[in-house]
């Protein structure tokens, strides 16, 4: 009885070891995307940057006209103050405080409200562009995929940006 599940296990053993050895075998298919070549040339990358820049142009003239407009009242009190009365200078500097304030938290403001935006459309990207590689990768049989970036050294074929770059566009 000893015997016989001695060879059992023996037998089990030498097919895992085999099993095994065949996974090993197998030559991993790998293929590289450059997703910083795809953000700078991808036309709908280009388009999606365009929307948000025109969403928050408003803000961001408001913001640098406002930039402007204290910048001069720093002047003006550089240039009058030694002239001015107090009454005037105390009031000159409360404005400029004031509207220093106001500055920083709309400036405050109006960059968390770009970030998130910004964040929302990239969450929004990288999701599609997730999914597309992995469409592409299970159509073509690749065994991984790896961001360019990270690799060293890819054969001339295992690039698949342009295939990548052309369906995340037609998209």
């Amino acid at each position: 009885m000893k015997k016989a599940l001695a060879m059992v296990s023996a037998l089990l053993v030498m097919g895992g070891t085999q099993a095994y050895a065949a996974d090993m075998t197998k030559q991993p298919n790998v293929a590289v995307v450059n997703v910083q070549q795809l953000f700078q040339q991808s036309p709908k990358i280009a388009d999606l940057n365009k929307q948000l820049q025109s969403k928050f142009k408003a803000r961001q003239d408001k913001l640098i006209a406002a930039q402007k407009s204290l910048q001069d009242e720093l002047d003006k009190f550089k240039k009058e103050s030694a002239t001015m009365s107090d009454k005037a200078k105390t009031a000159l500097q409360n404005k400029i405080s004031d509207d220093q304030a106001a500055l920083s938290k709309d400036a405050s403001a109006f960059q968390q409200d770009l970030s998130k935006e910004q964040n929302k459309i990239m969450k929004n990207v990288l999701a599609q562009l997730n999914e597309i590689i992995s469409s592409l990768a299970k159509k073509e049989g690749y065994s991984m995929v790896l961001d360019a970036q990270a690799v060293i050294f890819a054969g001339e074929g295992s690039d698949i940006t342009k295939e990548v770059t052309k369906e995340f566009d037609s998209k």
